[in-house]
């Protein structure tokens, strides 16, 4: 376990703290519809218990999980309670998959998100969700100002069964208006797409969180990447911002865990011995 992976980052004034490093889970309950660029086979209960043990003992306490990403919010449920570890568990609204269509169906309706809330709080089998997002059809905008959805999302929080509240937003827009409005705002950011920066640098001066998808485009990167290490270049480039609290990998092979780890901790590394640099001079 490394140091780095252990010092946790706070979500703004919410009281929960995260790893820099969190889990993505939707290859625990889903195959149809991912963007990934090979087929996988879903981990069975024993594989995932030892996955999910091996990212604790690793330092990583966020795991990130959707009604959209098959039955991974139950699964979780059932599992997490085994290991008896401190998670913080980030789940969304917004979305469902119709696996045997392979399409998803939004809606941002407040019967429709309350419902959603409560179902994951069984799902999940919590009291309090610690982190839940808008899951955007990309609509950003729209759907925050004109349908209300960070609105809904925070009443629920003042009624004590969210902690956090946010978006995974597809757009600039979004992610400003996100970060106006709630605790986090989920954004796209690698080595090879910064398109969205400002988000970042919005974050940085309004004490909100940043948590980052996609930061290896979905296991595209290294195809699409000249670098000799495209994994590492990507967390170089996403951990020089200060403004991100975590940074969220979808994966079920061990083996790529501890890489993922391993080279998160190297940008950390460099971050650190940077600012102590800076800070010397």
């Amino acid at each position: 376990m490394s140091e780095y992976l252990t010092r946790r980052k706070n979500i703004a004034e919410t009281g929960l703290a995260v790893s820099p490093l969190g889990l993505g889970t939707v290859k625990l309950g889903r195959t149809a519809g991912v963007k990934y660029p090979g087929s996988f086979k879903i981990p069975d209960d024993v594989q995932t218990l030892k996955l999910l043990s091996q990212a604790s003992e690793l330092g990583i306490n966020l795991i990130d999980t959707a009604p959209a990403y098959g039955n991974s919010e139950q699964r979780l449920g059932q599992l997490l309670p085994k290991l008896n570890r401190e998670w913080v568990i980030a789940t969304k609204v917004g979305e469902l998959f119709n696996a045997d269509l392979a399409q998803s169906h939004y809606n941002y309706t407040a019967e429709f998100i309350k419902q959603s809330v409560e179902q994951s709080l069984k799902n999940l089998r919590r009291e309090v969700l610690d982190i839940v997002l808008i899951h955007s059809d990309g609509n950003d905008q729209h759907i925050i100002e004109h349908l209300g959805v960070l609105e809904i999302l925070n009443d629920l929080k003042q009624q004590g069964l969210i902690r956090a509240t946010g978006m995974s937003t597809k757009t600039v827009a979004g992610g400003l208006l996100s970060l106006q409005q709630s605790d986090i705002a989920m954004v796209m950011h690698n080595s090879g797409y910064q398109d969205e920066q400002a988000v970042l640098d919005q974050a940085a001066t309004s004490n909100k969180a940043i948590f980052i998808k996609k930061a290896l485009n979905s296991g595209h990167l290294a195809s699409s990447s000249s670098v000799t290490d495209p994994v590492q270049a990507s967390f170089d480039t996403i951990y020089q911002n200060p403004a991100v609290t975590s940074i969220v990998i979808g994966t079920i092979t061990p083996s790529h865990l501890t890489s993922n780890v391993s080279k998160a901790v190297k940008a950390l590394e460099k971050v650190n011995d940077n600012h102590t640099v800076g800070t010397i001079l």
